[in-house]
């Protein structure tokens, strides 16, 4: 596998916007990596209920920016690798690891369809979430690598935006406003947007940018994973998005948690989906 080809122009134009994200995100207070060196565990509880136990585990964490998701696990028991593209993140995530005592862990430099060629072994638990597929344009790819690095009787656990709302314009609409726009199903070409500031900080000054993206339906997300060998054990839609949009609205103040305002109907917001690689036998 390759990260090259038609995308690399894209995989380099979105490695630098992530790079200057990381000094952004590194400084500021929505991630709060001070608070997060002082202790706690930054994942959902959702999530450590889907995952399970993972005392003893390995575990692998597919684009991890920084990687505080990565070390809470790391806090929870597991022996974590993290892997990202960003070499910034990738330093500032050894940084971290290494501030707050947790010496075992990997972090690895590597565009996610590389990481076969950057990365040994199999893992008991594989995970990713929020934010991540939008920047790969091939799923099939994507689920091939999930599935190459689990262990027989692993667990694989994702946590996403939901494809249906990928496909609405997100900037200067109104609550509740749902103006369709952009592809559902996966496309070859990317759509590619002009980037001012951050997810974190809007009004951050990272000079001209342009983010790269790709959409994936749901049912080619699914039998990707199946088709790479993989068994869903359970697939969730959820009425939330853990980030605001300006067609959403808090669902109550301060939650973080963001949904259609009343009167615009219903539709999936996220979705988690858990799978795992049956043993082998």
């Amino acid at each position: 596998m390759t990260a090259g080809g038609d995308h690399a122009e894209s995989y380099e134009a979105n490695r630098r916007l992530w790079e200057a994200w990381t000094v952004v995100h590194a400084e500021g207070e929505f991630y709060d990596l001070e608070g997060f060196r002082a202790g706690g565990v930054r994942l959902r509880d959702e999530e450590i209920a889907a995952v399970g136990d993972v005392q003893g585990k390995s575990l692998l964490h597919l684009q991890c920016h920084f990687g505080i998701d990565t070390l809470s696990w790391a806090r929870l028991g597991a022996q974590v690798t993290g892997a990202d593209f960003s070499p910034s993140a990738i330093r500032l995530a050894r940084e971290i690891a290494a501030d707050i005592g947790i010496e075992d862990a990997r972090f690895v430099e590597s565009n996610l369809y590389d990481l076969p060629d950057n990365l040994e072994g199999e893992f008991d638990v594989v995970y990713t979430s929020r934010g991540v597929l939008g920047w790969l344009p091939d799923i099939r790819r994507w689920a091939q690598v999930v599935a190459h690095f689990m262990a027989p009787g692993g667990t694989f656990f994702i946590t996403e935006a939901h494809p249906v709302l990928q496909v609405f314009e997100t900037d200067g609409v109104a609550p509740g406003e749902l103006r369709p726009l952009y592809p559902y199903w996966e496309h070859r070409d990317p759509l590619v947007f002009d980037i001012k500031g951050s997810y974190a900080d809007p009004t951050a000054d990272v000079g001209a940018q342009k983010e790269h993206g790709w959409d994936h339906g749901l049912g080619e997300i699914v039998t990707a994973l199946i088709d790479a060998g993989l068994r869903i054990e359970s697939l969730e839609e959820l009425p939330y998005l853990d980030w605001a949009t300006d067609f959403l609205v808090e669902s109550e103040p301060g939650s973080g948690r963001f949904v259609l305002p009343p009167g615009a109907g219903e539709l999936p917001l996220m979705f988690s989906l858990r799978a795992t690689r049956p043993a082998a036998g």
